[in-house]
């Protein structure tokens, strides 16, 4: 879709002219064609430095700019002075509807849909941060919405768009590492408090914030400081925790590279938290400190492959094919691929694909280069697949299902942390409770069930505060 606000103002007044191409008039004139007329809602924090790529693109201009919190995103508004500003992204939608092109969301988790579907169904294009939703659910309209109104899409996982995946995608392709059967993930977050009881203290909410339209879907409750910034993501409720913080990162680069939808079955453990001596914690609604999630998946070139998460400190067992001194990754996190004719390992967002032992890399040749490089960056890439109809790397079509399998991992973590009190236990003696989730669960991909543990199904959408469903 090629829709332009410019274009269509002027035909509607009869004008006619002829659209001369940039190159023609030198690059600092940049005429209606190639100018992306755009919306950004969340733009402080992250949503600031996705607004800052875009924009140094020289081919965007923002119409409107929306932040529940005019404090964390005055940095943004100043540098876009024109820009309407906002604080309800329903504002945008009902005054800017047909100025803008596209949009870009990097809200909280839990807002992610409810901001990008209504654009999304008016044929706006949208750049939506990781993850791309809160649930399965959404994650699976988001991409049926984009498919339906062909537009163009792109999902927020910029190693996406980095040559790393790439090279790692032409490694496997040539055969170096065999079948897979085998990879393990990690990453260092949660690198904000998490696992703790649930808040109900009360405090004064900032006069730049407006929390009702923070919470959004979400229940009402009190402001507290400890929800932000940034710290959300240890709550259920708003975030998704260190696995959908970092998945889409990291397990991107077996998802994509071994051909990987639907896991067929999810397995967790997580921290265990106490909150006395011998008296094990029931915090509802937090996410836990640290989880281990094994993932199963069935696939076309490698059969089963067998796909682990660790956070929050745990690391995957060490390859022994690595010298003393050596870790695999880095600082972020990472993956391990095993196969049966090699060892391969990747940093965070898919970088340095190296196999092991590491000293196969003194006279490695890469394989032939069969998979295009990115030259504009991850933005970059959207922006231009919107102007000129080119393809981008993470369209919803591919980051709704990735988006899907990192949480059908949180699934498998919810079902863990069920507590049941067993009868004739109160929760402060020793032993109290049942754990009736802690199980394999069963994964009907297709049908977006889980099969044989009915309790978790009501994990896979949300309820929705009044006024605010999708």
């Amino acid at each position: 879709m090629k829709r332009r606000s410019f274009l269509k103002k002027s035909a509607a007044a009869g004008a006619a002219f002829t659209i001369v191409p940039s190159f023609v008039l030198g690059k600092t004139h940049v005429p209606p064609s190639d100018t992306l007329y755009m919306a950004g809602i969340g733009v402080g924090g992250r949503g600031g430095g996705v607004c800052n790529n875009l924009f140094e693109t020289q081919k965007v201009k923002f119409v409107a700019l929306c932040d529940v919190d005019a404090k964390r995103a005055a940095n943004t508004f100043a540098a876009h002075p024109k820009a309407k500003i906002y604080k309800d992204f329903r504002n945008i939608y009902d005054n800017h509807l047909s100025e803008i092109d596209a949009i870009m969301v990097a809200t909280p988790d839990h807002t992610h849909a409810v901001a990008s579907l209504p654009f999304m169904k008016a044929k706006k294009h949208a750049y939506v941060e990781k993850p791309l939703t809160h649930n399965i659910y959404e994650a699976r309209l988001m991409a049926k919405v984009a498919e339906e109104n062909g537009i163009v899409t792109q999902m927020g996982n910029q190693g996406a768009s980095g040559d790393g995946i790439r090279l790692a995608q032409e490694i496997i392709n040539a055969g170096m590492l065999g079948k897979v059967n085998r990879v393990d993930c990690w990453t260092n977050r949660p690198v904000w408090p998490q696992g703790f009881k649930s808040i109900t203290e009360k405090e004064t909410i900032p006069d730049t914030l407006d929390w009702d339209l923070w919470l959004g879907p979400a229940a009402m409750r009190d402001y507290n400081s400890n929800y932000l910034p940034f710290k959300w993501r240890g709550f259920w409720d708003f975030g998704t925790g260190a696995m959908g913080d970092m998945g889409c990162h990291i397990m991107e680069t077996p998802f994509k590279t071994l051909g990987l939808r639907f896991p067929y079955e999810a397995e967790a453990s997580c921290t265990t938290v106490w909150s006395g001596d011998f008296v094990e914690a029931n915090y509802k609604g937090t996410c836990p400190p640290s989880s281990i999630v094994r993932l199963k998946f069935d696939t076309e070139a490698h059969g089963d492959v067998s796909l682990n998460w660790y956070d929050g400190g745990i690391m995957p067992d060490l390859p022994s094919e690595l010298k003393d001194g050596e870790m695999p990754g880095d600082s972020g996190g990472g993956s391990i691929f095993y196969g049966d004719k090699g060892i391969m390992v990747t940093g965070t967002y898919s970088r340095n694909p190296t196999l092991l032992p590491s000293d196969k890399m003194q006279d490695f040749v890469p394989p032939t280069q069969t998979i295009q490089r990115v030259t504009t960056g991850h933005e970059g890439e959207f922006v231009e697949a919107c102007i000129n109809g080119s393809s981008t790397s993470s369209p919803f079509s591919y980051g709704g299902p990735l988006t899907e399998a990192v949480l059908m991992g949180n699934l498998a973590i919810k079902a863990y942390q069920l507590k049941v009190l067993k009868e004739g236990k109160e929760a402060n003696q020793w032993a109290p409770y049942n754990y009736p989730g802690r199980r394999t669960i069963k994964w009907d991909g297709e049908n977006m069930k889980v099969t044989n543990y009915d309790p978790a199904n009501a994990w896979v959408k949300r309820e929705y505060r009044e006024g605010w469903g999708i």
